[in-house]
């Protein structure tokens, strides 16, 4: 485990608790959802990687932005409690999930986890 000021690097493997395959290591980034199904698990708390969170709800992928930094960004909603958290897409995610995605509305803003996307230009 690695930490940085805003990210702690936890790339394990892990099983879908959603779907059951079996995801590797990440390259060259953590993986935090399934590649195949794209759904997660509520594990963290304050930052990426701090694994504190005491929810443990499945992340359902609700829609998909682009970010000109970071690529591709997964928005997760967590079942249990609501939260939303965006994930990079990782290389090995399924393109088809991935095109689903973005057909779906972004979310509204959500405070709890900074997330801003796509600003309206003034008219």
């Amino acid at each position: 485990m690695h930490q940085k000021l805003n990210f702690i690097s936890v790339n394990e493997g892990f099983k879908c608790l959603n779907c059951g395959e079996k995801n590797p290591p990440a390259d060259k980034t953590c993986r935090n959802h399934c590649r195949k199904c794209l759904w997660s698990l509520h594990v963290d708390k304050t930052l990426p990687g701090d694994r504190e969170s005491d929810c443990l709800g499945l992340m359902e992928p609700i829609s998909l932005d682009q970010n000109g930094r970071k690529g591709f960004i997964i928005f997760h909603k967590c079942q249990k409690c609501g939260k939303m958290i965006p994930n990079k897409v990782a290389s090995d995610d399924n393109q088809e999930e991935i095109i689903k995605l973005s057909y779906q509305p972004l979310p509204a803003p959500c405070q709890e986890t900074n997330i801003n996307h796509r600003k309206k230009k003034p008219s």
